[in-house]
């Protein structure tokens, strides 16, 4: 009687971890603070030229808004992360020094190189 309810237990434990884990990698809870990140669409008026840049450490949907969010807070910049290619695309209105957004980037966890 025991073993079985043990078994039970395991199975029930098995069965509660297959969901959170679908869950975290469908972007809901677990990594970066949940699901409650969604960035402001950012379009500049002109754009003088775009940068690529590799990220690591974007692992859901939440880190892609995430990364995308510190670009778009500054003036002038704006970012398109792809987090099964694991790039950041940023246009720029005007010359910018990149260490505005990159040293942010990598507080937060996402450190980026251009390509």
């Amino acid at each position: 009687m025991t073993d079985l309810i043990i078994a039970a237990i395991l199975v029930l434990l098995a069965v509660i971890g297959g969901i959170s884990a679908a869950g975290h990698f469908k972007g809901r809870g677990g990594c970066c603070g949940g699901g409650g990140c969604r960035p402001k669409k950012k379009r500049l008026k002109r754009v003088a030229y775009t940068k690529t840049f590799t990220v690591t450490g974007m692992h859901c949907i939440n880190c892609k808004h995430r990364v995308e969010e510190i670009v778009g807070d500054v003036p002038g910049l704006a970012g398109v992360a792809d987090l099964k290619k694991g790039t950041l695309t940023v246009s720029y209105a005007a010359e910018t020094d990149d260490a505005r957004f990159l040293t942010r980037l990598e507080k937060a966890g996402y450190p980026a190189k251009p390509q």
